[in-house]
């Protein structure tokens, strides 16, 4: 069955060619041109991935990903014709998984269209995994209070199923896995979101801090995930 990319712009040239040309690679196209429309269609048809423009009529591309945020994982790939740092920061905070600035190449699209998906359906073969033997079956960690169970796909602190997104479970498991060792934000790009050209790196910084948000005691002075200054992220423990 072919995936599903709901696209919701209001230029009608625009989302005209985006709904040619991602028709053309075999996806299955959804396309509305307002906010409104955007949450209804997501919530009944259910997308493998959203194209979402800033600039809408009614309710605002930063509302709709909220909204949207707030009832499923689904990939967000936010499209902007502001140059602006603070609205792809914004963006990010608000739940979106990326952003390309208009105006972009089709086949800079394509790549991260087909980059998310392919993140999506790993995470899914990893929630659901055939377990058969017991040698099968991996490993828990725990460090002190917090414990990550890698069959169920489940981060617990002080024994309470912490509720994380998929893109933020990747990165606590990406940066345990390589506990004490120094992780540049380039490696966590391509070990999470599976990028192999540049992005804003301000992506890992955004989910590191929603992550500090949940597993450090004190978020504002993390002692778990340490900042190397110039560099990246090291997980202590």
């Amino acid at each position: 069955m072919a995936q599903k990319i709901l696209v919701v712009e209001d230029d009608q040239v625009l989302r005209e060619t985006l709904a040619y040309n991602l028709d053309k690679e075999g996806y299955t196209v959804l396309t509305v041109e307002d906010g409104s429309f955007a949450i209804e269609t997501n919530r009944r048809e259910k997308p493998n991935i959203i194209l979402l423009d800033l600039m809408l009529p009614g309710i605002d591309g930063f509302e709709v990903c909220r909204i949207v945020r707030r009832e499923s994982n689904v990939p967000i790939l936010m499209l902007t014709a502001r140059t602006d740092e603070v609205d792809r920061v914004v963006g990010l905070e608000v739940g979106a998984d990326d952003y390309l600035t208009k105006p972009f190449s089709m086949r800079e699209l394509l790549a991260r269209i087909k980059a998310h998906l392919r993140r999506e359906r790993l995470i899914r073969e990893t929630l659901t995994p055939p377990v058969t033997h017991a040698a099968d079956l991996k490993p828990s960690l725990s460090f002190d209070d917090l414990s990550i169970d890698l069959n169920r796909c489940e981060v617990l602190l002080n024994g309470n199923i912490l509720p994380l997104k998929p893109k933020e479970y990747e990165l606590l498991v990406s940066l345990v896995l390589h506990k004490g060792q120094v992780l540049s934000r380039p490696q966590l790009m391509q070990s999470v979101w599976g990028w192999d050209y540049s992005v804003d790196s301000r992506t890992v910084d955004v989910h590191i801090r929603w992550l500090r948000r949940k597993i450090e005691p004190d978020p504002d002075n993390p002692t778990r995930i340490v900042t190397v200054r110039g560099i990246g992220y090291r997980f202590e423990g």
